[in-house]
């Protein structure tokens, strides 16, 4: 299938036969023509080769993001736990304060998976690439303000407090719901049915 990107310059290069350090043009040398047709030909190919699949991709777009879905599962499920177990407003917040920077953490793991990845051989490939990416930085960021508005609570009020954590995970709910990713509405229709079918996204 076309991509957007524009092809590298090997792909689109058209001049004259490149000279070597003595001067002489490659087709005056001794290489049989046949061999450097070949040779050049291979070049060309691997130069202006697409990207992967929209199996691939989706293969692998799936394996970056179910280990970031348990993490984010795993880690709730803890911080639970504690809030719970703790005592004190302060101690809260300091379980608080391990969730939202492991999920931050866990969330810019899954992003970095996903644009190594790189982009779909699809039409329309690079956008939705770079609409994964932008939603999975935009749930890191999400993560990482819920994060610096529970660090700024105080804790001497216990009510004012949890009234605080309540208000930003609220926030946080909101703009999750905003970025999630929905690979329904993929634009591709190639990549919807990659991601309904690889076994890495079921």
């Amino acid at each position: 299938m076309g991509r957007s990107e524009p092809e590298p310059a090997a792909c689109a290069w058209s001049g004259s036969a490149t000279r070597g350090r003595n001067g002489r043009t490659l087709t005056g040398m001794r290489t049989p023509r046949r061999l450097l047709t070949v040779l050049l030909v291979g070049l060309l190919l691997g130069a202006c080769g697409g990207g992967p699949t929209p199996g691939v991709w989706a293969a692998t777009v799936c394996q970056a993001l179910g280990p970031w879905r348990s993490d984010i599962a795993s880690l709730t499920a803890r911080a639970q736990q504690q809030m719970a177990a703790a005592t004190t407003p302060a101690q809260a917040r300091e379980n608080m304060l391990r969730l939202l920077e492991g999920a931050q953490q866990a969330t810019e793991t899954a992003r970095s998976r996903v644009e190594a990845a790189g982009v779909p051989d699809v039409d329309g490939g690079s956008a939705v690439a770079q609409e994964f990416q932008h939603a999975l930085a935009a749930m890191r960021d999400a993560y990482a303000r819920a994060r610096t508005a529970v660090d700024v609570l105080a804790t001497g009020d216990a009510d004012a407090f949890y009234d605080g954590v309540e208000a930003a995970m609220a926030t946080l709910t909101e703009e999750y719901g905003r970025g999630a990713l929905d690979t329904t509405k993929i634009s591709s229709t190639e990549l919807r049915r990659a991601f309904d079918e690889v076994p890495e996204c079921r």
